[in-house]
């Protein structure tokens, strides 16, 4: 089991409105460093954007509870899904995401160095994140919640421990 999050660079796309037209963004590459040095981060992974347990559940509790994370010491919330940064933008959107960030691992290295990447090819979807939670604190992996069964091409989804109830649960008793 790791202890300390793998070193990977992130393809991301941010605002420049320099750029002007419909799709004002530019390439950013951001590193493990960048996101995780000198900070406490919570990360929620999972395995596809507009997909029903992602976007009905797991992703809308972390941003409804977003201010609870900051107040019991969370310095950022990311959400990690093996999709590129054009579909983690637009379903930010989509679902009026606007505190938690998104944070694409679209060759779905940092995914595969976590030991999470599982092939979801009983339902078309390739390879994907395995659906998980975790504390991280200057690139220590403080607590993971990973959720039970991990394998390749799991008949079901589970959502059982990864959730924002469970993280809060940890953080207020652990404090």
């Amino acid at each position: 089991m790791l202890t300390t999050v793998p070193d990977v660079i992130f393809n991301t796309r941010v605002r420049d409105e320099s750029i002007g037209g419909e799709n004002p963004f530019r390439w950013q590459d951001v590193s493990t460093d960048d996101i995780f040095k000198g900070k406490k981060i919570v990360v929620l992974a999972l395995p596809g954007a507009f997909t029903p347990t992602c976007s009905n559940k797991h992703l809308p509790g972390y941003e409804a509870s977003y201010q609870q994370l900051l107040d019991r010491g969370i310095d950022e919330v990311y959400c990690l899904s093996v999709n590129d940064a054009f579909v983690m933008f637009q379903w930010s959107k989509h679902l009026d995401v606007t505190d938690v960030k998104m944070l694409p691992d679209g060759n779905g290295d940092f995914t595969r160095a976590m030991g999470m990447l599982v092939k979801k090819e009983n339902i078309g979807f390739g390879s994907r994140s395995w659906r998980y939670s975790m504390i991280v604190e200057d690139k220590k992996i403080i607590k993971l919640f990973s959720e039970p069964g991990q394998m390749d091409n799991c008949p079901d989804d589970p959502f059982t421990v990864s959730g924002v109830d469970t993280l809060l649960d940890y953080l207020q008793q652990h404090k």
